[in-house]
């Protein structure tokens, strides 16, 4: 499969995570369509220690993946900082030296270097940009040739459905993993207490900045930078300290004042996502280990053969274990945000 060539997939496409060349092989050998992953710097928005990949490891990647007939997209999706917009320029430069399928991104004037010197390469516009109206997402692709838009999770089915009457432009859905509360890329939490963010150093609550400490009486506190996140009891089952997944004190009792911490689980929506008009299902995770990988991608691809094939998907995917805190959700699909 070379670089600038793109075939459809018979079906909803299959977009999984690979935090790692391991993970990354074993997302292919599980089912995923596509696969997508980053460097190791902050042109991703998984910029982890222990994560992502060299150029060399890449060009690697993608002769694997191709090898077995999937596709590798490659996450360039940080916001370029003023004066040093070389990291990200390199960054486009290095994916299509290593034979990506397609780019995803997010700052204009990284889509602008890419529309530009590589007129035959595959945009797709990250989550990270935000674009959840028809205008927005016009724009991107009457100004760059932005192929597929990755839409923020804060979007109902209907109005994904009227989103994808008013474009013409493939979508992208989260189907599986974290469940981000904000519109993303315009969150500043993890930067109010740590002084990084993920829209600018590829990092939500940065693992330096993160703490736990067991109490005499059994309960586990986890903290990020100054600040206290939450506190679990010796039975509870402990999430990663966010600022929006936090339990603070409100009028008196504790509480989770955003969202509580939870894993989007949306195997049951397919077909509904099918009808809205959606083009691929993303399943979030890249941080995540390879077990998580295997089963997640495995459960999701054998839902996606099945309605391909116009059978219902199995309803009953139960995933709990691969879920933060071992709880399960479909989100605002199914939902209002409180």
């Amino acid at each position: 499969m070379a670089t600038g060539t793109w075939q459809a997939v018979e079906g909803l496409e299959l977009v999984c995570p690979a935090g790692t060349p391991s993970a990354l092989r074993e997302a292919v050998e599980a089912g995923a369509h596509s696969v997508y992953c980053g460097f190791r710097d902050e042109t991703n928005a998984r910029n982890f220690p222990g994560l992502n990949f060299s150029p060399a490891e890449l060009k690697a990647a993608v002769a694997y993946a191709h090898e077995r007939g999937a596709r590798v997209l490659v996450a360039i999706n940080t916001f370029a900082q003023a004066g040093c917009t070389d990291l990200w320029k390199r960054a486009v430069d290095e994916a299509v030296a290593a034979g990506a399928d397609a780019l995803i991104l997010a700052d204009p004037g990284v889509l602008a270097h890419a529309a530009r010197t590589y007129p035959e390469m595959r945009l797709h516009l990250s989550v990270q940009a935000s674009a959840s109206s028809p205008e927005a997402i016009r724009l991107h692709v009457e100004e760059f040739g932005v192929k597929r838009v990755v839409l923020p999770r804060v979007l109902t089915l209907p109005e994904i459905a009227a989103l994808n009457a008013e474009i013409d432009c493939e979508t992208e859905v989260f189907v599986y993993g974290g469940l981000c509360v904000m519109a993303e890329g315009r969150c500043l939490l993890s930067s109010y207490a740590t002084g990084k963010s993920p829209n600018m150093n590829g990092v939500c609550s940065p693992p330096s900045h993160v703490a736990y400490r067991e109490e005499a009486d059994g309960s586990l506190v986890s903290r990020l930078g100054a600040f206290t996140i939450n506190r679990f009891g010796p039975e509870e089952k402990a999430g990663y300290p966010t600022l929006c997944k936090g339990r603070f004190e409100v009028a008196g009792r504790p509480l989770y004042v955003f969202e509580e911490p939870t894993s989007l689980n949306a195997v049951s929506l397919l077909k509904a996502l099918m009808k809205a008009g959606v083009t691929a299902l993303k399943i979030e995770g890249r941080q995540r280990s390879r077990a998580y990988v295997r089963q997640v991608v495995s459960t999701f691809r054998a839902a996606v053969e099945a309605l391909r094939k116009g059978q219902d998907p199995a309803l009953d995917a139960d995933l709990a274990s691969m879920s933060e805190g071992a709880r399960q959700t479909q989100g605002v699909y199914r939902k209002t945000w409180r």
